[in-house]
């Protein structure tokens, strides 16, 4: 990938996407192809082949899908599995007709088996059963993983997968039902600051472990990736790092300065019970994250303190 190279960014209005263009933008990546959904409707097999046929990219980042937190993904469980597999079964396929250099899909770690042993190794994909209430996108996700490695062995695609863990920072979703849990957290505690409530209502027991990564740190190792890595086998991404969702919310509350009662409606789900990253791999190649997870909160708070207007609406 060089600076001249034409790359399109699938998904840039996204917290992922618009980091990655950000990191581009910041290493002297000027060619940038972007796209709103407005514009291109990613799961129109005729308006992606257009586009990839007018505008001939060299590079491509897949990071567009349709995300959402546990009661998002368990509510609308046909438009996350038939939107996902569009966008990337129209993308990827273009990308091998029109000869991009290299590909990088981005999955999710929510394609690992629920009881999946700790921490989670690539090699656990498909050995046990997944989480019931993001099952139909972790699938999508899976077959996104699956697709990339067909069209390598069929066709000699260098098309990569990277799976982040858990994300957050500069334009997060923070819809209150829709989001996933430390952006939830950030406006549910900013809320209860702002009306001097005296209790926040966090769901499920608080016991489940996460791991949580700032979405630029992803960015810069999905361009470490770009450049450095082309086997077949997809890559964690993560800081190998977690804590319980009970330490979560007492670090977001710290951070929002709330400093009422914290209470646990256990009639919530809580999820997986953990997933950590094993990011070994990642590791050995020569990239850790840099953004601690309380420092990265502040980020993301101060963000969000920025936008609230817009935030608000969502």
């Amino acid at each position: 990938m060089d600076k001249l190279s034409k790359i399109y960014v699938a998904g840039h209005r996204g917290m992922v996407g618009s980091a990655i263009t950000r990191a581009l933008r910041k290493n002297g990546f000027e060619n940038i192809l972007t796209r709103t959904s407005s514009e291109l409707d990613l799961r129109s097999q005729a308006a992606v082949a257009d586009f990839f046929s007018q505008e001939k990219p060299d590079y491509v980042f897949l990071a567009a899908a349709k995300v959402g937190g546990i009661v998002a993904n368990n509510t609308y469980r046909a438009d996350f599995i038939y939107e996902n597999l569009m966008i990337e079964a129209n993308i990827i396929h273009q990308a091998h007709l029109n000869n991009v250099i290299k590909l990088m899909f981005l999955g999710s770690s929510c394609i690992y088996p629920k009881m999946a042993p700790q921490p989670l190794k690539e090699e656990y994909l498909l050995t046990g059963v997944l989480e019931e209430t993001n099952e139909p996108y972790a699938i999508a996700k899976i077959a996104g993983i699956k697709l990339c490695e067909a069209y390598r062995d069929q066709y000699n695609c260098d098309f990569i997968s990277v799976m982040p863990t858990n994300l957050y920072g500069y334009g997060d979703n923070y819809h209150l039902n829709n989001s996933h849990v430390l952006p939830a957290l950030i406006r549910k505690f900013h809320t209860a600051k702002e009306e001097n409530q005296p209790f926040v209502t966090a769901w499920g027991t608080g016991s489940p472990m996460r791991e949580f990564l700032f979405a630029d740190d992803l960015a810069d190792a999905c361009l470490f990736l770009m450049r450095t890595y082309s086997g077949k086998e997809f890559v964690n991404i993560g800081t190998g790092q977690d804590l319980s969702i009970k330490d979560l919310t007492t670090l977001v509350a710290q951070a929002v300065g709330y400093e009422g009662e914290i209470r646990w409606d256990t009639s919530k789900p809580d999820g997986t019970p953990r997933k950590l990253m094993d990011v070994s791999t990642l590791h050995g190649l020569g990239w850790q994250h840099t953004i601690q997870l309380k420092e990265g909160i502040d980020l993301a708070y101060n963000d969000f303190l920025q936008n609230q207007e817009l935030y608000a609406v969502n």
